[in-house]
């Protein structure tokens, strides 16, 4: 049987009569839907106030804005990252806005991540305007309230598959940094007062004062 597709033709929403507020990711099935990527990106913009991700499977995640809590660690951890990078100069820092097409063909948004100023540079100009289709160096994920560790951690492994030479799971529930690099077994800190970005980020030393 051949599946039938629909070409989604997307336009700017009306003004909501009610707001829907998110406590947990909104999972919805997109594998019927064919959408380029100028259509993502438009439909991403226009529902700015949500942080959107496309699975390899199809499916696109709708995960609720941060609490101030889990927005405020984010911030330290980005702009720890932003002083390295500027310091550094070797490379370009993200933010979780960021989204990047990895290739399996999903679409996902680190809470923070790092990609060498020689791999940026190579990205088309017009591809820097989408979802790049280029996995960074490193990431970060932070858990917050709403997570699932077990579908943060698988998260993880596909970022390392497609491409990422350095993961950081950032769990400040537990207390704990779960440390993935590619062909190694998952290394998982229990309360860490910082930790180093190895030779992926030479130099950079997180410190999780501020996190914990």
């Amino acid at each position: 049987m051949t599946r039938q597709h629909t070409t989604a033709t997307i336009e700017s929403p009306a003004p909501p009569q009610d707001v829907i507020h998110l406590s947990s990711p909104l999972v919805l099935d997109f594998s019927a839907v064919e959408m380029t990527d100028d259509q993502l990106v438009k439909f991403c913009a226009d529902n700015g106030d949500l942080r959107i991700e496309l699975t390899a499977e199809r499916k696109l995640i709708v995960m609720p804005p941060a609490n101030p809590e889990t927005s405020s660690k984010n911030y330290s951890i980005n702009g720890e990252l932003y002083v390295w990078s500027k310091q550094d100069g070797t490379g370009v820092g993200f933010e979780s806005s960021a989204g990047f097409t990895l290739p399996n063909g999903a679409v996902r948004s680190p809470d923070a991540s790092w990609m060498s100023k020689e791999r940026w540079e190579a990205v088309p100009e017009d591809d820097k305007l989408r979802f790049s289709h280029v996995a960074p160096d490193f990431v970060a994920e932070l858990r917050s309230p709403s997570d699932s560790l077990a579908i943060l951690q698988n998260k993880m492994e596909e970022y390392i598959e497609n491409g990422v030479r350095l993961g950081w799971l950032i769990d400040p529930f537990q207390r704990q940094v779960h440390i993935y690099r590619p062909g190694q077994t998952v290394e998982v800190l229990e309360y860490p007062a910082s930790v180093s970005g190895e030779s992926v980020l030479p130099g950079f030393v997180l410190n999780f004062q501020e996190i914990w």
